[in-house]
This record gives structure tokens, C-alpha cells and sequence, in this order.
């Protein structure tokens, strides 16, 4: 006798097509038999050793996070309930550019210091791996939820040229395509840039198109987060299209959103760009978080130059009172290529978090309102705490606009994704909403999107791109990575003021099978094990 039996559940499919009412057999991690309509009809319906009575609770198959950062929370927190709350089955991880894997021990040092803002310096984390494979076999120790890995771009130029400002030699750029090609290998699923974040800010185009052919040969997509998303994002964009057209390499934009006040409004633009590029055989997919605000780190907001030769370098400059004018001047003045191109507006920047807990005054006021209540300018108040800090904090920036975010969601080739940084005493609620906002408010509240074509752009969608071929539909031998919600009574629990409350309305989630969520709460099941890119 099978497993278990999902009886009476709304099933939306994740194709896009109408939902309809189903017995679900689930056996070995597997969907094994769909029963359409078995009461309505009378037939015999389906048996396993525990029946789950799922009525009034949509199925869909589970929700796939294009964009997380989750390298080290996977490994520390087995709970991870900031993902399996949320219905999130599986987590693309080793975005924008920098990552953990590869690296030597001088770069993991330098990896770690760069973005603890993401993710923490890591001081709980045995880092008992160096390759991409060996990375992804500590994953298969057991996870809350599934992942999968982008070779990232900045980490690999940090390995093989260091953290300058400069080309890379022909053996350089020859170590990189080598370095791309055996993360590949073992199994991740593409590449990822972070092109405002050093070093990969400092790649030029044909060094980003070499090592897409590199991805290309083997089957991989392109994630960039590309030059800018302020004054230059247009041009940001059509630079990406036409590399990875060069490349013959398939594009996923990351957190293709249209931000700063440049902005307002050209969403339509940057998806005619897009439109014009898939009717000429471009391979393009995008992902967005449905909110306003963005998130990074403060020292991401630095010019690149102030940047150049790794952390230590950073800190260096911060302190020499001269140089650190200069860095000002940049900042407040011109608009460095750190903030997009766009004269700093302290006002729009929040910090949600530092790595020393001494600092946690800062957190929740902008930069502007600790300015006002220091007697300092903003610029004192952002240089000190950097130094104070040592390049941890991490910032909300407050630059979105409505009316872009739901133009772009409501687009073909749009998936989601959270990019939820978890670090910090107050990160961005996306990291813990993203998926039951889009059901909640988008679906049910505003009608932006149907719930079926919704939760395509969560599951399918995102499965095709990253070529799973029994993963993102509720499909008879497919794997049972299964959410059960409330269409009803869906919804983000976290908030900008509190933004770690888990969502309401998802009772159930099934990883590989197993209940990792049971009647709305966090199992001990660890059933998630790394994706590998699969063959061609």
C-alpha cells in the first residue's frame, strides 16, 4: 500500500491550466497515481497508509526560489523555517557573483569577510569543503529544503586574478573558464555576476561572454545582477542580452526590478527590450520579489575603486580621512557605480542589521535619521559605522516603485524569487514573505495575477529554466515536492516592523515526499539534498 494519500485537494498543477479537484497517491518521494473528481464520480477512490483530507486547501507543486541567499543558513539553521514556511521546496543559491565555492584558503578568508553582510562571517560553519561538488555534497548531508548552485563569477575572478582592477591575462581567463567548467562538472546549475559588487564589477564584457560559452556548453543559464539598476539600468539590461547573445548562452536577469526615481515608470521599456529580444530566439527568464524596497550591504554603495584589492583595502581607505572624501564626493556628489550611478539619498537608506549586536542602535533608522540624532553628517554616520562594523551592515534601500513591480511580475518569462538576505537584527520581509505575498496580496487582494497563472511563474516556470524534468508540476511520476495552502487566508506574516513572522494559510509542505511543514509547523525532517544540473 502506498504512502499517503492527499484526499479531496483544489490541485493547481503549476501549468497555468484550471484547477481541479483530485485525489493525490504519494509513494518513495513520488507522485504516483492522480484520481480526478473520485468522489464526484463515485469510483473507487485511491487508499495509502495515511489519508490527508485536504479539502478547502489548494495542491500545487512546491514554490521555487530563483534568487536566495541561504549558502550558510541551510548549514546552520536546520530549522530554516524563513523558506519551508513559505511553501519553498527548492532555493537557488551562489547569487550575484559571490559565494563560497570555489575557493583556496586566502579566498574563502576574503569571500567570508566581503559578505557577511549577506550571510554572517560564518564563525558556526565548519568549512570542510573548497569545490563546488565538495560544496555540494556537505548540502547532501541532509537540508530543510532542496538547493541548487550558481558557480559565482566574482568568486571565481577572486581565485584567479584577485580582487584588482584590472584585465585578466590569457592564463588568467584561462583558470576561469577551467574553474567554470568543473563547477559545472559537479553539478551546479549556471553562473551568476554580481557586476556592482567587487571583483566581478571588474570583469569586462568579454571576459562575462568567454566564460558564458563556458555555461552554454554545458547546458547552464547566465544570472547576472547586472551594472546598474538606477541611471544606467536600460543600458544595463540590453548589455546583458546582447552578451549572452553572443554567447549563445540562455539569460535569467536577477531581481530584474526598475528602482530609483530615474526610474518610475519605464517598466514597459525594459520589457519591450525583453519582448523584442525573445521574438528575435533570445533565451531569457527574469525573477522579482514583490516589494518595493531593495537590500544589500552598506559597502556595496561604495565606488569601485574604493573597493579595489578586497576587504582590508576597503578599510584602509575608510580610515584615511582624504581618501574617505573622496569616497564622499563620489557618493553624495557624482553617484558612484556602488549606488547605481544615482547622488546618495540618505533618507532611502535603512539599516536592517550589523554583525556586532554593540551597534544595534543603528538598526531600523535610515542613515539620515541617526545623522539627526548623532549631530553628524550622514556620511560620518556611514563611514564610522563600516569602520565599527567592519564592512557588516546591512541596509534597506527604500527606492521601488509600485506600478514597475507589477508590470514586470505580470510578464511571460517571470518567476520569483526572494533574494532574502536572513542575516540581521531586521532584514527585509521579503526573506520570509515573498512567496505568500504574491498568493495573498497579488492573487487574492489585487487580482494581479489568477492564482493558476501564479503559481506557474513559482513552480514550472523556474523548473524549466533550471531543466528539471520531474520537478514543478503535479504530474503522475514527478517528485513530490507538494505545498498545501488556504487560497483564502494566505499571507505574509512578516512586516517591515516585524520581519520574521512565518506566513499564515500553508499547513502543509512535502519535500522528496516527507511533511518538512505538518499543520502549520516545522517538522525535524531534513529531506532537502543539492539539485546538479542535469545532463544534456
Amino acid at each position: 500500500m502506498e504512502e499517503l494519500v492527499i484526499r479531496d485537494a483544489d490541485v493547481v498543477d503549476g501549468s497555468g491550466a484550471d484547477s481541479y479537484r483530485a485525489d493525490v497517491v504519494v509513494d518513495r518521494g513520488r507522485i504516483v497515481s492522480i484520481v480526478k473528481e473520485a468522489a464526484a464520480a463515485g469510483c473507487q477512490r485511491p487508499k495509502a497508509r495515511r489519508e490527508l483530507d485536504a479539502e478547502g486547501l489548494v495542491l500545487s507543486p512546491g514554490f521555487v526560489d530563483m534568487h536566495a541567499h541561504s549558502d550558510l543558513a541551510l548549514l546552520r539553521d536546520p530549522d530554516h523555517s524563513a523558506k519551508a514556511a513559505q511553501g519553498v521546496t527548492l532555493e537557488v543559491i551562489g547569487q550575484d557573483g559571490l559565494s563560497y565555492a570555489p575557493v583556496d584558503d586566502r579566498t574563502l578568508g576574503e569571500v567570508r569577510r566581503a559578505i557577511a553582510g549577506w550571510n554572517g562571517h560564518g564563525d558556526d560553519v565548519d568549512f570542510d569543503w573548497r569545490s563546488v561538488g565538495e560544496y555540494l555534497d556537505r548540502l547532501d548531508r541532509g537540508i530543510a529544503v532542496n538547493a541548487a548552485y550558481l558557480i559565482p563569477q566574482g568568486t571565481v575572478r577572486a581565485l584567479a586574478v584577485g580582487w584588482d582592477d584590472r584585465e585578466a591575462t590569457p592564463a588568467e581567463l584561462e583558470r576561469m573558464r577551467r574553474l567554470v567548467a568543473e563547477g559545472l562538472e559537479q553539478g551546479a546549475v549556471g553562473m551568476s555576476s554580481g557586476l556592482t559588487y567587487t571583483p566581478g564589477m571588474y570583469a569586462k564584457d568579454a571576459e562575462l561572454t568567454e566564460l558564458c560559452r563556458v555555461v552554454a556548453r554545458y547546458g547552464g543559464y547566465y544570472c547576472p545582477h547586472h551594472r546598474s539598476y538606477g541611471a544606467g539600468a536600460l543600458k544595463a539590461y540590453e548589455e546583458m542580452v546582447q552578451l549572452t547573445r553572443e554567447a549563445d548562452c540562455p539569460l535569467h536577469l536577477a531581481h530584474a526590478t526598475m528602482n530609483f526615481g530615474v526610474n518610475k515608470g519605464r517598466a514597459p521599456e525594459l520589457l519591450t527590450l525583453l519582448d523584442e529580444a525573445l521574438a528575435g530566439g533570445a533565451d531569457i527568464t527574469l525573477d522579482t520579489y514583490p516589494y518595493t524596497p531593495g537590500c544589500t550591504t552598506l559597502v556595496a554603495l561604495l565606488p569601485s575603486w574604493a573597493s579595489e584589492g578586497g576587504p582590508e583595502r576597503i578599510l584602509e581607505r575608510l580610515a584615511d580621512d582624504d581618501t574617505a572624501e573622496r569616497i564622499r564626493h563620489h557618493m553624495e556628489e557624482i553617484g558612484s557605480d556602488g549606488s547605481h550611478g544615482v547622488p546618495m539619498e540618505w533618507e532611502t537608506i535603512e539599516i536592517s542589521g550589523t554583525g556586532d549586536p554593540a551597534l544595534a542602535e543603528y538598526v531600523g533608522r535610515t542613515v539620515l535619521e541617526s545623522a539627526r540624532l548623532r549631530g553628524e553628517s550622514p556620511w560620518q554616520v556611514a563611514r564610522n559605522l563600516l569602520l565599527a562594523d567592519r564592512l557588516a551592515p546591512t541596509i534597506l534601500q527604500h527606492v521601488g516603485h509600485e506600478e514597475n513591480v507589477r508590470a514586470i511580475m505580470r510578464h511571460r518569462v517571470h518567476t520569483g524569487g526572494s533574494d532574502g538576505i536572513l542575516q540581521g537584527a531586521k532584514p527585509h520581509p521579503r526573506a520570509y514573505g515573498t512567496f505568500p505575498h504574491y498568493l495573498g496580496h497579488y492573487v487574492r487582494e489585487l487580482g494581479v495575477l489568477s492564482l493558476e497563472e501564479c503559481v506557474a511563474h513559482l513552480t514550472s516556470r523556474p523548473a524549466a529554466r533550471l531543466r528539471l524534468p520531474d520537478r514543478g508540476l503535479v504530474r503522475e511520476g514527478y517528485r513530490a515536492d507538494l505545498v498545501l495552502f488556504d487560497p483564502a487566508t494566505v499571507a505574509a506574516g512578516s512586516t517591515f516592523e516585524e520581519p520574521r513572522v512565518l506566513p499564515t494559510g500553508i499547513p502543509y509542505v512535502l519535500v522528496d515526499g516527507r511533511f518538512v511543514m505538518e499543520d502549520g509547523r516545522r517538522t525535524d525532517v531534513l529531506a532537502g539534498r543539492s539539485v546538479r544540473r542535469s545532463p544534456r
